[in-house]
């Protein structure tokens, strides 16, 4: 069956700015490091994938010496691994708190994709514990259980490599299913696309101005109805499908069966076996292609 592939910071929950920000300064304030991050420096270090690997910025000749750092490789990253499990100690438990809310329609497009008998995955270079207290949190402890999970360092190389996604693909035998990866970032989007998945995209706080050519479909969020409503913003729709007030899983099949002629008639039988024009919001639909 087809497979929605959700990154986890940005997609589930702004996590970037009111979880793993706060988690990084609160943890170098409890080492005694002499750094605290503001917002407009964070926005640059979310470009680089991975916890570990934004740490790893920091240790420059002059941090190193002003730290009272080991100059010695391996004791300077046992140091650095240290650091990242308290820091992943002091984001889950801010998940847990409640404190940063699930993204609109995360929730209610996996339902509807569980529902229809899609495989339902999280694939993410954060740490494996931050990832699951998102995913719980996004999508509630019964959802969420119907997960599979790929995360922080099962790969060697982190987005925009393709690697967390090609495992994903790999060990849940998508290899001739179609699956599409919903992302908020330029890397994350380049890592689906090398791993040869369609990705759609839902911007976030630190990446709504970032260059998404390649991406089938980028929108402000996935949008829900009443009683918390939230409008999807269409910001690209390179392949005319045209969803609605939300997303919902008639466009994401549409994705994985448009030929990029938009304005033409809407597919017959979907990516999920249903009819195509049951699952889709309203409006024209791309013809359906072979995969």
């Amino acid at each position: 069956m087809p497979a929605p592939i959700f990154d986890c910071d940005g997609v589930l929950a702004d996590t970037e700015r009111h979880g793993h920000l706060p988690a990084f300064n609160e943890t170098f304030e409890e080492f005694g490091l002499p750094v605290r991050w503001s917002d407009q420096e964070y926005a640059r270090k979310v470009k680089v994938g991975g916890g570990k690997e934004r740490m790893r910025t920091l240790l420059t000749p002059d941090f190193v010496a002003a730290a009272g750092l080991p100059a010695d490789p391996a004791a300077l990253e046992e140091q650095v691994l240290g650091w990242h499990r308290r820091k992943t100690e002091i984001y889950t438990g801010i998940i847990r708190s409640g404190r940063v809310p699930p993204r609109p329609g995360v929730r209610r497009v996996a339902a509807e994709a569980h529902e229809a008998g899609w495989t339902l995955a999280v694939a993410s270079t954060s740490a494996e514990a931050s990832v699951r207290s998102v995913l719980e949190l996004a999508m509630g402890p019964e959802l969420g259980a119907r997960f599979s999970v790929f995360a922080g360092d099962v790969v060697r190389r982190k987005k925009p490599a393709p690697d967390i996604y090609a495992l994903a693909v790999r060990r849940l035998g998508l290899e001739l299913e179609p699956a599409v990866a919903i992302e908020d970032s330029r890397n994350g989007m380049l890592s689906a696309l090398g791993a040869g998945l369609v990705c759609a995209v839902t911007t976030s706080a630190y990446t709504a101005e970032e260059d998404f050519t390649g991406a089938s479909l980028v929108v402000t969020s996935l949008g829900d109805p009443s009683p918390d409503r939230t409008v999807t913003r269409v910001l690209n729709d390179p392949l005319g499908v045209r969803p609605g007030p939300w997303v919902v899983l008639g466009d994401l099949a549409a994705l994985l069966t448009a030929d990029g002629d938009e304005g033409s008639t809407p597919p017959g039988p979907s990516a999920a076996g249903l009819p195509g024009a049951a699952l889709r919001g309203p409006g024209p639909g791309p013809h359906p292609r072979p995969r």
